[in-house]
């Protein structure tokens, strides 16, 4: 291989495929070693000297020095040594220059296949490595093509594919237009990294609110969950330690700017953005929007959850084909089930009364207080109705024991 062929080579490589250098001097200097073994194998133990300025090598032997040499490939006798260089001792590694005279077309040939392949290899590595840490982040690409299998995204260095199960359903892909993704998987094969993209991940909306609102890229706002229906509509719900930080307000932004920038970029697709709350009776609240919600009752053993609306809100908080509810369970990862006002009165589950301490605020206002004893209301599902009544009753016996009372 030629000096400026060589250094050519190597300079092409190192600006155009972005391959280190080192990289570059371990492939060449590995090929040359091969292509030197295979072609003469005069010394088994060799490595070469690489002179990347001058585009010029030299294949060393490096042989043990000993008192007799059974195999001249990998020994060298004392004295043969001792002309080189008298310090050379029994055990020692002596070292020769072997190349070749004729280490031309047919060496150089099979040094710059193993080159090639060595470089494609350190290529394909380099890449992986490059695109494994982009997983789970947002790349921005050029649609290529479209077939009946995928989207290829042109990533500028790589292609990525969109399969039709990552598609969005209310977008149409075409060839050219530019696309934001979402990195779901990277996989090296035999060809190269293989990537794999999505516009219906959840994950495709979280990185698009850090893109567009800063609180939350600074870390002041936290994303706490995310459920998605892409292309129709999605919750997010949001979070902040810092008290003063209105972490709602902070991602829908002025007159809307920022969540309206999002669902641009999803074509239309309808954004839900709630305060998250660790206390699932808030959460479940929240996550219902925009539904009212009564009453939310907790199970936690059972991590299921009731909740009561009004009668004219019930479709409004079901939603279409069960959606708000569907969206709404998955965001706060508690079971939703939804009932009417009027059917939770029925089955008496509402209103709920959590305490006997609001049983004691109770004040009847004819003069006299009446106290209710032996009632856990955390145990019983008395509608109001009942409650009343039962309250009624005990009031009348304290009224007929004073009348006695006052008799005697």
């Amino acid at each position: 291989m030629a000096s400026n062929e060589l250094l050519l080579a190597t300079e092409y490589l190192e600006k155009e495929k972005k391959i280190p250098r080192e990289v570059l001097i371990d492939a060449i200097e590995a090929a040359l070693i091969t292509a030197y073994k295979k072609n003469y194998d005069s010394a088994r133990n060799v490595r070469v000297e690489l002179n990347m300025d001058e585009g010029t090598f030299k294949v060393i032997a490096r042989k043990e020095v000993v008192e007799e040499v059974f195999d001249d490939r990998e020994e060298v006798d004392l004295s043969t040594a001792l002309v080189k260089n008298p310090a050379y001792e029994i055990g020692d590694i002596y070292e020769e220059d072997v190349t070749p005279k004729d280490f031309g077309r047919v060496g150089a040939q099979a040094a710059k296949q193993a080159v090639m392949q060595r470089l494609r290899d350190a290529e394909r590595e380099i890449l992986y490595s490059e695109f494994i840490d982009k997983e789970e982040d947002i790349l921005t690409g050029v649609i290529d093509r479209v077939d009946h299998r995928y989207v290829y995204v042109n990533l500028g260095r790589i292609e990525a594919v969109l399969s039709e199960a990552e598609r969005s359903p209310n977008e149409t892909y075409i060839p050219n237009e530019r696309i934001k993704v979402y990195v779901n998987k990277v996989e090296q094969t035999t060809k190269g990294p293989q990537i794999y993209v999505s516009r219906s991940h959840p994950g495709l909306l979280k990185r698009l609110f850090e893109q567009e609102v800063p609180e939350i890229y600074d870390g002041t706002v936290i994303v706490k969950s995310v459920a998605r229906e892409a292309g129709d509509r999605s919750k997010i719900s949001v979070y902040s330690e810092n008290p003063d930080i209105d972490a709602v307000g902070a991602c829908v932004g002025a007159k809307g700017s920022r969540v309206e920038a999002v669902v641009e970029e999803l074509g239309g697709e309808k954004i839900d953005i709630v305060q998250w709350d660790e206390d699932p009776n808030v959460f479940v609240r929240n996550a219902l929007s925009p539904s009212q919600v009564l009453e939310v009752i907790v199970d936690e053993d059972n991590q299921s959850t009731v909740v009561v609306v009004p009668d004219y809100q019930l479709s409004l908080a079901i939603g279409k084909r069960g959606q708000n509810a569907r969206l709404a369970a998955k965001l706060t990862g508690w079971k939703i089930d939804i009932k009417s006002e009027t059917d939770a009165r029925e089955a008496g589950i509402y209103p709920v009364i959590e305490s006997e301490e609001k049983a004691d605020e109770i004040v009847f206002s004819e003069d006299k207080d009446i106290e209710i004893d032996d009632i856990n209301l955390e145990e019983t599902n008395l509608t109001t109705a009942e409650l009343s009544a039962e309250v009624d009753e005990t009031s009348n016996e304290a009224q007929d024991a004073s009348d006695n009372k006052e008799e005697h």
